[in-house]
C-alpha cells in the first residue's frame, strides 16, 4: 500500500540545535510544546504549517549536534511521519528508532523535490515514489528495529512486552 506524504525540504548537515532549539531543552516536555518549536530557527513556518503525515526531505548528516532526543520527539509530535535524508547522524537515526520515527536513508531525494511536492511511500514494496514516477529504494531494516517502529518506539515496544503482550 503506497501512502501519500507532502514533504518538507531541507540541505545538508541539519544540526539538532537547529531541528528543537536547545533554550528549551529542560523548560518543555509536553509534546505539543516541543511540536510548536520545531524547526523554528530553521524554517519558522514548518511549526504552524506541518500537518500529520508530512515527511521531511534532507541532505547530508541531518541530526548532527547533540544527541538531544527532544529533536526526534519534537518532529514526531508534529505529525512527521518519516524523515529521509541523504544520511543521518548515527545518534539521530538511533534516535528515531527509539522514538519510532521511520528514518529513510535515501541520497538523491532531496535533489529532486521541493516543499510542498508530494511523494509516495510504499513500504511493503521498500520503495519511495517521487511525483514524477521514479522510484527509490527504501533499505531494509533489521527485523528487531522494525519491531520497535511497529510499536511506536522502544519504550512502548518494551512496555508491552513486559505487560505479557507480544
Amino acid at each position: 500500500m503506497i501512502t501519500r506524504h507532502r514533504c518538507w525540504v531541507y540541505g545538508d548537515d541539519v544540526n539538532t540545535d537547529v531541528i528543537f532549539p536547545g533554550k528549551y531543552t529542560y523548560t518543555l516536555t509536553a509534546p505539543e510544546e516541543l511540536a510548536a518549536h520545531a524547526l523554528e530557527d530553521l524554517d519558522p513556518r514548518f511549526a504552524r504549517e506541518v500537518r500529520p503525515g508530512d515527511v521531511i526531505v534532507a541532505g547530508r548528516n541531518w541530526g548532527c549536534g547533540s544527541s538531544r532526543e527532544q529533536a526526534v520527539t519534537a518532529l514526531k509530535a508534529a505529525g512527521v511521519a518519516a524523515i529521509i535524508a541523504a544520511s543521518f547522524s548515527r545518534i539521530y537515526f538511533r534516535n528515531c528508532i527509539n522514538q519510532g520515527l521511520l528514518p529513510i536513508v535515501c541520497p538523491e531525494l532531496h535533489r529532486l523535490v521541493r516543499t510542498g511536492d508530494e511523494i509516495g511511500i510504499d513500504r511493503a514494496a521498500g520503495q519511495i515514489v517521487a511525483g514524477d514516477g521514479q522510484v527509490f529504494p527504501i533499505p531494509p531494516l533489521s527485523p528487531s528495529v522494525q519491531a520497535i517502529l511497529d510499536a511506536g518506539g522502544l519504550l512502548p515496544m518494551l512496555q508491552r512486552r513486559f505487560k505479557g503482550g507480544a
